[in-house]
């Protein structure tokens, strides 16, 4: 019951998120003023949260889940912290949020096998069973969705757009005054 209670906080944490960024969006704050930009926030913030338990007492549960010769290698579970946290961090750097969205998708589609390993063969979380396949595998779908929709599918935004317009223009004025002088 704690894993499948586990599983469904982070979706809160997703749906949450996304609620209140693009609230504050709403109040005014411009990067926020999309949906879009709000989910991106929104899944950064899941990655740093479901990075966490990487570094905590929930590490060796991780380490369990891991099929094969890789079960119980802490420095897997060490790794793909890393690469939770990276990713988070790059969707937000406008330059690298396009690359680390694909690569946080690649991360989900390789790190699914240890969920469904885990589910299959009753791998505890948390002291408790798994959370079941069924919950698991759309919440994965979930999560890739969110990261196409916001990293990889997504334009710049208007906003992001618009100041090297705008200095285009103030480069044409400048340009034809000073032809013109």
């Amino acid at each position: 019951m704690v894993s499948l209670i586990v599983q469904l906080q982070i979706v809160f944490v997703l749906a949450g998120s996304l609620v209140v960024l693009r609230g504050i969006g709403w109040l005014g704050v411009r990067q926020l003023s999309t949906w879009r930009a709000a989910g991106l926030g929104a899944v950064a913030i899941v990655f740093l949260v479901t990075s966490s338990a990487h570094f905590n007492g929930m590490k060796h549960d991780l380490a369990a889940m891991l099929p094969g010769p890789l079960a119980g290698e802490l420095w897997i579970i060490y790794l793909t912290g890393v690469l939770e946290i990276a990713g988070a961090v790059g969707l937000l750097i406008p330059r690298t949020r396009r690359l680390a969205g694909m690569c946080l998708v690649l991360f989900l589609i390789v790190t699914f096998p240890a969920n469904v390993d885990a589910a299959l063969n009753g791998t505890p979380l948390g002291g408790e069973p798994p959370s079941p396949l069924w919950l698991r595998a759309p919440e994965q779908l979930l999560y890739v969705g969110m990261v196409w929709w916001t990293a990889i599918s997504a334009n710049p935004s208007q906003s992001q757009r618009q100041p090297s317009r705008e200095m285009a223009a103030e480069h044409r004025r400048a340009f034809a005054e000073g032809a013109m002088s």
